[in-house]
């Protein structure tokens, strides 16, 4: 019962700081760096009914959007693990076990995989290896734009395009990837995709075979980097953890 309380205050304190913040937008008076102020309400009647609107679309907006904030709380949580593990082994080390990790798959495809299973692997991995590497440079970089924009959808690369590709020659990874996949496919044509007919021109031009599964997921690294990044954002904005509190300061 207790967690349930505390759970419940903590989602009310968020919505009320983050329709705090809105408000604030439009009504600099309301502003907490302002606490002489802070009482302030409208008077006018031009006033009121701005106060009104603005609170309303704030109220919306935070109906939408704080569950994708929760949404990016458990994005966090992933994101600094693996956050932590790099500043462990640092971009010389992060580099080398990203090597060592697709090094073995690509040593396993020798064995296991004919010439042509083994080159696409090798070849594979080496790309993820490079990602590796510009994810952690543009992370370096600094800002949090550069980061979302760029290292995201990077390290997206990093992390899912080896095991597509040994996907196509391995039945037992098939048997994951690829059923997953199509289920995806399938949610993002008849969702997402749907403007304009675009989902009937894709299943027209494009079947989801073989090397189809290596584009698809190529093609979603950015949006799909762009949208943890965007959500990690989110979840940093409502509820900072102490990492970021400590950049803010610095």
């Amino acid at each position: 019962m207790g967690v349930v309380l505390g759970l419940v205050a903590d989602v009310s304190y968020d919505l009320r700081r983050l329709h705090g913040l809105w408000m604030a937008i439009a009504f600099p008076q309301l502003r907490e760096t302002h606490p002489v102020v802070t009482r302030w309400t409208p008077t006018t009647t031009g006033e009121r009914a701005l106060y009104t609107i603005w609170s309303a679309l704030g109220s919306i907006g935070l109906f939408v959007g704080y569950p994708l904030a929760v949404l990016g709380f458990l994005t966090r949580f992933q994101v600094r693990r693996f956050d932590r593990t790099a500043t462990r082994l640092g971009a010389v080390g992060t580099v080398l076990l990203a090597i060592v990790v697709w090094g073995a798959l690509t040593a396993l495809a020798r064995i296991r995989f004919s010439p042509e299973g083994f080159l696409a692997v090798a070849a594979a991995g080496t790309v993820a290896v490079v990602s590796t590497v510009l994810a952690l440079l543009f992370r370096a970089l600094g800002g949090r734009v550069t980061t979302v924009v760029v290292a995201y959808p990077f390290a997206v690369v990093a992390v899912f395009l080896p095991p597509v590709v040994a996907a196509l020659y391995s039945p037992t990874l098939a048997s994951v990837v690829f059923p997953r996949s199509e289920t995806l496919a399938v949610w993002l044509l008849d969702t997402l995709l749907t403007y304009r007919g675009l989902n009937t021109l894709l299943r027209q031009r494009f079947e989801l075979v073989g090397f189809a599964h290596v584009g698809m997921w190529g093609g979603l690294a950015v949006p799909v980097g762009w949208t943890l990044g965007v959500l990690v954002t989110l979840a940093n904005l409502v509820r900072p953890s102490d990492e970021d509190e400590a950049e803010t300061e610095g």
